[in-house]
């Protein structure tokens, strides 16, 4: 069996050089909520030393609050913003020949599309000229995963190993003690149980339906690091082998 790991990384934590020979695909901060062209440019040149797919991680344009804030913003000044953001990022993997792989918005606005289809409506929008050439990272189970798919864009439904889920597949809040799953040994059985079953336990002992073509964990998780090294030990241990 095989695994796509993705990283959202380019954020100012500077350890992409130890994440990527452990991962398969990466999030690149456009500038909006973190990073600027040369973190970008560094990091697109990691992503193709280690053999990483490069994917744009666009946000709300509000680096103050990290991108994790819902933002009141004009549906002109949203997609003025999101294509630049993954315009800069393209321009730079066609400097180096590579292929911008998948989009995944960021934070408070990938949380805000997985509930609201008038904002999915705007992202998908900012997006088109993108839909035959990347894949979007999405929710299961979301707006803009139903939506995206109307639309005609190909989709990958990513699931979180490192966050816990409440019973509406959303994710615990970052205001909660119990929103990060730090524990490796915790995080392999989340990452097991929703490839394997096809379900999550949410932070409530409920078993829900799941789907998941990618996982992510968040290259600022403390223990991301650890996290990975253990996955790339316990995984090829069940036979689960991380695809490059």
């Amino acid at each position: 069996m095989e695994i796509d790991i993705n990283c959202d990384v380019g954020e100012g934590i500077g350890n992409e050089k130890e994440l990527f020979p452990l991962i398969s695909s990466c999030n690149i901060a456009c500038g909006a909520h973190a990073g600027d062209l040369t973190t970008m440019d560094a990091v697109v040149q990691l992503a193709i030393k280690y053999n990483v797919k490069v994917g744009a991680h666009p946000s709300y344009p509000d680096r103050n609050n990290f991108g994790r804030v819902s933002m009141e913003i004009s549906a002109e000044q949203l997609q003025e913003s999101i294509k630049n953001q993954v315009d800069s990022l393209r321009l730079l993997t066609e400097k180096y020949h590579v292929k911008l792989h998948h989009i995944k918005a960021h934070g408070a606005l990938y949380n805000d599309l997985a509930k609201n289809e008038a904002l999915a409506t705007v992202y998908l929008e900012a997006i088109e000229k993108y839909k035959h050439i990347v894949f979007l990272y999405v929710p299961y189970g979301s707006k803009i995963e139903t939506l995206a798919v109307q639309k005609g864009f190909k989709i990958k439904k990513e699931a979180f190993g490192d966050r816990n889920y409440n019973a509406d597949l959303s994710l615990v809040s970052r205001k909660l003690t119990n929103a990060l799953i730090q524990d490796p040994t915790l995080v392999i059985n989340h990452i097991v149980r929703m490839l394997r079953k096809r379900e999550v336990r949410t932070v409530d002992g409920e078993m829900i339906a799941i789907e998941a073509d990618t996982f992510c964990i968040h290259g600022d998780t403390p223990a991301a690091l650890q996290i990975l090294m253990y996955l790339s030990v316990e995984l090829t241990k069940q036979h689960i082998f991380v695809t490059k």
